[in-house]
């Protein structure tokens, strides 16, 4: 049985949603406060807020890793936010303790800063997160004490989801472009096998993408408000939609059959005809996996 879930604030924009092993849900919002539903919640209330410990700007992508027993989240300058005088912090991954929200560290992006979108933990326990301006992989290995940079090029320019297969296959989705790559990681920045996938949809605006089974992700498309499974034959691409209609859909994950999809509604910060009207509710929608 699935239900959909309120996301209990206002204007809350959420970019990503991750899940954790027993169910639980988290979300971010443009606020900078994460929001969390434990199995069973019918709605997603505050977690974790904003304060001068941890440093959360706006919250793009989240990654609940059991592993670890952290949950990692990409803390960026809100884009839609007025710009004063001051230059605000740059991206970084900030890390909690998945059970108290609990701040647990903070790694702030090599220069020039860049916008973290999305984040993947490898088998190994190094993370990578992306950079989205930048067209960078960054990592952060196991006990290191910054984030590097793992791979560079102008193909990675405009980046956002980021994902492993059950191999250990690393994807990456291209949000301004449309495509899906998969990525062998080399011993230098620009040392990295990019190789695009042929795939038999147009993707409108690829953004969350998380792992299903074998070779096949669940994956948000933000522009078309579309949520699809995508399985992997060598260089092709199957893509297969379970729900579209959303508004403006970034980010997804999945518990068990469920998946669970969040509805940006960006218009509503950047669209002169929408900008200060009221949203309404923000929704994690439940959606079968057949």
């Amino acid at each position: 049985m699935f239900m959909d879930l309120l996301i209990d604030g206002p204007s809350i924009h959420p970019e990503s949603i991750t899940a954790d092993a027993a169910g639980a849900l988290y979300t971010g919002s443009m606020a900078g406060i994460i929001y969390r539903a434990l199995p069973g919640e019918a709605k997603a209330t505050p977690f974790i807020k904003p304060d001068a410990g941890n440093g959360l700007q706006a919250v793009f992508g989240v990654l609940a890793d059991d592993r670890s027993g952290r949950l990692y989240v990409c803390s960026v300058a809100n884009p839609f936010a007025p710009r004063g005088a001051q230059v605000p912090p740059p991206s970084a991954v900030v890390a909690f303790d998945l059970r108290s929200g609990r701040f647990a560290g903070r790694w702030s992006f090599p220069a020039p800063g860049g916008v973290c979108n999305d984040i993947a933990v490898s088998r190994d326990g190094s993370l990578y997160a992306t950079d989205t301006s930048g067209g960078r992989i960054l990592q952060l290995a196991p006990g290191a004490a910054t984030l590097t940079v793992a791979a560079q090029a102008d193909a990675l320019k405009g980046i956002d989801g980021i994902a492993f297969d059950s191999d250990g296959t690393l994807y990456v989705n291209i949000v301004t472009t449309g495509q899906m790559l998969r990525v062998a990681l080399g011993d230098r920045p620009d040392n990295a096998v990019l190789t695009p996938l042929q795939v038999d949809r147009k993707l409108e605006g690829p953004d969350g993408l998380r792992p299903l089974d074998a070779h096949r992700f669940v994956q948000a498309e933000g522009t078309s408000g579309r949520i699809t499974t995508v399985t992997i034959q060598g260089d092709k691409a199957h893509v297969t939609v379970l729900r579209e209609g959303l508004n403006s859909s970034p980010g997804v994950t999945v518990v068990g059959k469920t998946v669970y999809a969040i509805e940006g509604k960006i218009g509503y910060l950047v669209d002169p005809a929408l900008r200060g009207q009221d949203p309404g509710e923000f929704k994690i929608t439940a959606i079968s996996l057949q």
